[in-house]
């Protein structure tokens, strides 16, 4: 066997044995891999020993930043006395349990019910069958429909990539999942015209609204959405959207369920998304900040008002992986927990460090070349664009987004590019200090691409 002991050994074994998630895989092996070799904090180090700060928060979870002793200690500590067993056959662990109580203090009050998955598509997939199940407990087996956004994400299962908004998913192998539709997203930067965006949330909600009047509500089971949308470029919904769209699904007796799989613990400046959006779900998707991605977990909140029905009139619920309540898994998230509780790292986002980022990411706007630049708690976006007057967009095949990508990896930040907008979401211990650094560098990106972009003739 070959010794995998340098970056270029690394890279030759990593292009003939790996096939990489959302990523051209040719195209990679043909430029040659990025090697992250550790972390620590909000730092990562590459196999040049480069250190980068990691905007990003691995993909969206390590809130409680890289390197927690206590989260590894407690893992092995279970490893040690149990490695495994599984939660069917009548059967259950002390981390399960432990996990599901810890659960019900920090969510709201109505969420008391946990399912265990392995990540936040397995417990998309998961939802999709209780909400169903739910409504023919109900006697009302003709509420299927689920109903989702473009540009939201909510995995990539087949399930989940069907719920999901993006075309370019639905191609390979088609949105096979029946009965699923796509509202319009609360996007008012690329979509508002001339509206305010109070004005455009409002639009949305009610063609939203007007959509499910169309399909029947009698028809329609569910509506899922990230309070945030994510991968879909951190819209950041006006005011307006989520209170009226909430009313109006509970007035038609429709199943809401709020996708906390970025959003939650803590990300926003509060323990989930839909807090700060005033609204109430029956469903919340737990995954990624749960266990700060130190082992894979994902989880199902369950409301009273569904958990109580199928407690006293469902039967055998058929469904469950082999992974549901893993005891390391569940270890990693009880230690995550109790770092965010004993830190207060909820607060520290809504109070200091969110406050204090916002205000530095979101001057990024007056740069010529950024049509807006927002931020809840940590998590943001900015805009690039030629016009930003007309509010207008630069051609796909400049491919912008992904060179300013490739200048921030270069210059130490990971951020990511969604098209032409680039989005962060760095650990939540994040420090001033640090915050200072990642906005510095965040504005040589934007010098870099801007140069780049006039170089090409494509500036306004």
């Amino acid at each position: 066997m070959n010794s995998l002991n340098t970056k270029h050994a690394l890279q030759q074994a990593d292009a003939a044995h790996h096939i990489h998630p959302f990523t051209n895989t040719r195209e990679l092996n043909a430029r040659g891999v990025r090697v992250i070799t550790s972390a620590k904090g909000v730092y990562l180090q590459d196999a040049d020993n480069n250190q980068i700060l990691d905007g990003m928060s691995g993909l969206w979870c390590v809130n409680v930043g890289h390197g927690r002793m206590e989260i590894v200690d407690a893992v092995t500590k279970q490893l040690e006395k149990l490695a495994y067993y599984n939660t069917f056959f009548n059967t259950t662990h002390p981390s399960v349990v432990e996990l599901s109580r810890l659960l019900s203090e920090v969510t709201p009050a109505n969420f008391n019910h946990f399912h265990f998955t392995g990540s936040g598509s397995e417990s998309n997939d998961t939802i999709f069958r209780l909400a169903r199940y739910y409504w023919e407990l109900m006697d009302k087996p003709e509420k299927k429909i689920v109903l989702a956004r473009r540009g939201g994400y909510h995995g990539s299962t087949v399930t989940a990539a069907s719920l999901g908004g993006f075309p370019s998913m639905h191609k390979q192998g088609g949105m096979v999942v029946p009965d699923v539709f796509h509202a319009p997203a609360p996007s008012w930067w690329a979509e508002g015209g001339d509206l305010t965006p109070e004005a455009f949330g409002l639009r949305v909600a009610h063609q939203t609204l007007e959509l499910i009047d169309a399909i029947g509500a009698h028809r329609v089971a569910a509506m899922i959405g990230e309070p945030i949308m994510g991968a879909g470029g951190v819209i950041i919904p006006p005011a307006t959207y989520w209170p009226t769209l909430a009313k109006g699904l509970k007035e038609r007796d429709i199943l809401f369920i709020s996708d906390e799989v970025i959003c939650g613990f803590g990300r926003t400046g509060h323990w989930f998304g839909h807090e700060m959006m005033g609204t109430s779900p029956d469903f919340m998707t737990m995954a990624k900040g749960i266990s700060s991605g130190y082992i894979p977990l994902g989880a199902v909140a369950i409301s009273d008002r569904v958990a109580n029905v199928l407690l006293e009139k469902g039967d055998e619920f058929a469904h469950g992986f082999t992974y549901s309540g893993h005891p390391a898994a569940c270890a990693a998230a009880i230690a995550n927990l109790n770092i965010m509780r004993s830190e207060r790292l909820v607060e520290y986002v809504r109070d200091d460090i969110g406050p204090y980022l916002q205000a530095k990411w979101k001057a990024l706007a007056a740069h010529p070349m950024v049509g807006e630049a927002v931020m809840e708690g940590l998590i943001g976006a900015f805009q690039f664009t030629p016009d930003k007057n007309a509010r207008s967009f630069f051609p796909e095949e400049a491919k912008i987004g992904l060179t300013a990508r490739d200048f921030s990896f270069d210059n130490g930040l990971v951020m990511r590019a969604v098209g032409d907008r680039m989005v962060i979401a760095p650990p939540l211990v994040l420090t001033r200090q640090e915050a200072d650094e990642l906005i510095s560098k965040a504005e040589k990106v934007i010098d870099l691409t801007y140069a780049h972009a006039r170089s090409h003739g494509l500036m306004g």
